[in-house]
Formats: structure tokens, C-alpha cells, sequence
């Protein structure tokens, strides 16, 4: 490559470290209760690592058959990552049906002042859907985490009880840490409350809610831990976390499917 071409390509490189920089210090700002800011640092630094390879022509010194390695590892890597983002998006469209016996809400952080942002997207679109389905139990998931002042559960019980749904509706799991035991340990409250009515989980129907992003890999996880017949109730998400969010979906699905194949 020509100098020319390598000051352009060393300009666009410096540009995409910029703008990934100032990213994780948006993403910092917002609060969102996670290290996945750090991660935009990282992008930052491999950026202006590849920029300054081609600039000062480091690159060019590596052998071929490195660079060839190196070129076949990036584009496997976003291929699998077009492909992984393409099933995220997919998933933000699923619409459950009327009239389900359960909805699992999933937990997202709480605060003093209650939900965060996330989880209030998930609690509305919960809301919206118990109140055209007078019928339907609502199960809360999510246990207190280190930077959490009380249970996810409770804050989101609290939340709901607060915008007219009946406590008699709300069943509460508070234990769980991760998506895994939201579905597994739920679902022990969904075998409880299904025998106590006289039928089997597996006959129940039951919606995830969750935000549009988290979709897929819930479903997934709820298949797999024994609710096939789960539907998905995608909620929003603030749009100034969206990119972040998916591109963390993405991290979070490769483990899933590692853990999965290991298991």
C-alpha cells in the first residue's frame, strides 16, 4: 500500500478509535450498572493499533502468512458477528399471541428510585399486555445483585403494583443472578402455580418479556431449560444503549453457544 493509502487508511482507523472512545464514555454516563463500557476502550486501542501499523508501515513487515491468518481470522469474525446481530434483529419482531396463562418478566437493575431505565421498558410492555389479558399471571425474576439495594423482584413488583396490577396476579422470584436462573428458577414457580390450578407447565403457555435486544438469546435459553413452548414479548430499550446493548448480546450469545456445545 502506497503512503497515500496508508495515511487514509491511518485517518479512518484514528476516526473509528475517536468515536469508539467517546462511546464508552457515553455508555459510562448512562449508569447502566455493567463494565461493558471498558470494552469500547478496547475497540479504541485496536483502532489506533491498526492505524498506526499501516502508517508506519508495521504491517508490511509481518510475514505473509501471518497476515493471511490474521486477514481470515477478522473476516470469519464479522461474518459471525453479521449473522449473530441478523438473528438479534429478527427476534425484536416476535409478537406473543392473546390470552397466555404466564408472562416471566426478566429482571434488569433497580435502583433507590426504582427500575432502571432498561427494566421499565420490559415492565411497561408487561403492563400493556396483563391489562388487555385480565387473565394472565405475571412472574417477576431477578435477585438483588452487589450494586443493588434491594431484590430485582421486589422493585419490580412495587412498579407494577403502582401502575393497578393486583398483587393476586404477581408472583415473585427473587433468587436468580443471571437469564439461566431467571427461566430455571421461574419455572419452578410456573410447576407450583400449574399444578395448584390442576394442569402441567408443559401445557401452559407462557411469554418472555424482555427487552428487543435480549430476545433471542432468552428464547433460546428458555427452550433450552424446558419452556419450548415460550413466546417472546420484545419491550423497547433506550436507543442511546442500543448499539451497546447488541453488540453485547453478541459476547453474551458466543458464551451461551460455547457453554452449550461444552455442556
Amino acid at each position: 500500500m502506497g503512503t497515500i493509502g496508508s495515511r487514509v487508511v491511518f485517518g479512518i482507523c484514528i476516526v473509528l478509535a475517536v468515536a469508539c472512545a467517546a462511546y464508552s464514555m457515553a455508555v459510562l454516563g448512562t449508569h447502566s450498572g455493567t463494565s461493558f463500557w471498558m470494552v469500547w476502550l478496547v475497540f479504541a486501542a485496536l483502532f489506533a493499533l491498526l492505524g498506526f501499523s499501516f502508517l508506519l508501515h508495521w504491517w508490511a513487515l509481518l510475514p505473509k502468512m501471518m497476515r493471511n491468518v490474521i486477514v481470515t481470522v477478522l473476516i470469519l469474525g464479522v461474518a459471525c458477528f453479521g449473522v449473530v446481530e441478523a438473528r438479534i434483529i429478527a427476534a425484536m419482531n416476535t409478537t406473543a399471541g392473546p390470552g397466555l396463562d404466564y408472562v416471566i418478566v426478566l429482571g434488569a437493575q433497580v435502583r433507590e428510585s426504582g427500575p432502571s431505565r432498561v427494566l421499565r421498558y420490559r415492565l411497561n410492555t408487561a403492563i400493556d399486555y396483563l391489562n388487555d389479558n385480565p387473565k394472565t399471571i405475571c412472574v417477576v425474576s431477578g435477585g438483588q445483585g452487589a450494586n443493588e439495594p434491594f431484590p430485582e423482584a421486589q422493585g419490580m413488583t412495587e412498579y407494577l403494583e403502582e401502575h393497578g396490577i393486583s398483587a393476586d396476579r404477581i408472583l415473585e422470584e427473587s433468587k436468580s443472578t443471571t437469564t439461566e436462573e431467571n427461566i430455571r428458577y421461574s419455572l419452578k414457580l410456573l410447576d407450583k402455580a400449574s399444578a395448584d390450578g390442576g394442569q402441567s407447565t408443559a401445557d401452559a403457555s407462557v411469554g418472555l418479556v424482555t427487552n428487543n435486544f435480549h430476545m433471542f438469546r432468552a428464547l433460546q435459553i428458555a427452550h433450552v431449560q424446558g419452556l419450548p413452548q415460550a413466546q417472546g414479548l420484545p419491550a423497547g430499550s433506550p436507543p442511546d444503549m442500543l448499539v451497546n446493548n447488541m453488540v453485547r448480546e453478541f459476547f453474551a450469545e458466543i458464551k451461551f453457544l460455547l457453554r452449550s456445545l461444552a455442556g
